[in-house]
């Protein structure tokens, strides 16, 4: 509408003046209908291994370092996850800092760190670790979003890639991006609750390194609040984790009723 009116405009200020023929505007080709985001999601999934590679695993476990390059912290990390039920624990170590534990073992989502003591997550914050702990969330079930659309073909971290719109079944919304050429997630720009309130968090991730059968990320960079810290993995074991390393802690078996 705004462009129309401007060109009544013009021609209202000079009605008289002698107007030559336009040159004919050569026509530019139709733009490539974007991929539909479940596709996507599907050839991401293809070339991490296959759908029967990522169910015919039960359990990780994956050992690394992470840092905080603009503080110089650095430490070690471990993660473990497993599926039916989805759990999940991660162990840090800082120097300096101490021990920081946080996990979701099926029911519970906690948190304990020395800064913060024994916490438990209530409300929307255990409903997103009880999303984020899924086992199979490469998959990107639909059962666990209300949508999964493709936003555009755009560039993240210096490369084409796709973004995909995933809407929470909370409401929120979650962005993945899906590198054009090689189809495998380069990163995703996530919203989180937590204690200091609701959070955006931009991952770049890469160094696909293949683990067993399936393509596994080695690295991650996440930036939360204009903070940077960097994840390393060296090590990945499948289908070797013992259940109990899921059981929460004393201090945090104390606040579950």
């Amino acid at each position: 509408m705004f462009l129309r009116s401007a060109a009544l405009a013009v021609l209202f200020v000079v009605p008289f003046q002698a107007q030559a023929p336009a040159p004919a505007k050569a026509e530019q080709p139709a733009a490539a209908p974007l991929p539909d985001g479940r596709e996507i999601v599907e050839r991401h999934v293809k070339a991490i291994g296959g759908r029967a590679a990522l169910l015919g695993h039960k359990s990780m476990h994956a050992v690394g370092t992470l840092a905080v390059p603009a503080s110089g912290i650095t430490g070690t990390i471990e993660i473990f996850s497993a599926a039916n039920p989805d759990r999940v624990k991660v162990k840090t170590s800082v120097q300096g800092i101490g021990e920081m534990q946080e996990g979701f073992d099926g029911s519970h989502g906690w948190m304990l760190t020395p800064m913060t003591g024994p916490m438990l997550k209530v409300e929307k914050e255990l409903q997103q670790a009880k999303l984020d702990a899924d086992f199979y969330g490469e998959l990107r079930d639909p059962k666990k979003y209300l949508s999964i659309t493709t936003v555009e073909k755009t560039t993240f971290d210096g490369r084409p890639c796709y973004k995909v719109a995933l809407r929470r079944i909370d409401g929120a919304e979650d962005f993945d991006y899906y590198d054009v050429a090689t189809g495998l997630r380069a990163g995703s720009i996530n919203t989180r609750e937590s204690a200091m309130g609701t959070m955006t968090v931009t991952s770049v991730v890469g160094g696909y390194k293949k683990f067993d059968n399936l393509l596994v990320v080695t690295t991650q960079s996440q930036k939360v609040m204009g903070v940077e810290q960097t994840l390393t993995v060296t090590s990945v074991e499948f289908d070797k984790v013992d259940p109990a390393v899921f059981t929460p802690p004393d201090p945090i078996k104390a606040l579950i009723k």
